[in-house]
């Protein structure tokens, strides 16, 4: 009785661990793909880095955006560098 004891807490703590961080952390994950995934021309993002800028560019393949941060001033940064999506354009009709 008492290995099952000594076998049952660790189990136990295991799966406390598991639902209170691992399982957050994974849907956070989630939702950020998601989130750059959907990037479309015209969205207004933040970096991690802290610039603020506006999407002109979706480059395929190379997992690249291109974010004018002000007039005639455009950089390519990297998809997931991309921390938030401020505004959504509409989808073209």
């Amino acid at each position: 009785m008492e290995a099952l004891n000594a076998l049952l807490f660790p189990l136990l703590i295991i799966g406390i661990f598991y639902l209170l961080v691992f399982r957050p952390q994974q849907k956070k994950m989630k939702a950020h793909q998601t989130m750059v995934s959907n990037l479309r021309r015209g969205d207004e993002v933040i970096t991690q880095g802290g610039l603020k800028g506006k999407v002109t560019k979706v480059v395929e393949g190379e997992n690249e955006v291109e974010v004018e941060l002000a007039k005639d001033m455009r950089v390519r940064v990297v998809q997931s560098t991309i921390a938030d999506v401020v505004s959504k354009t509409e989808p073209a009709k």
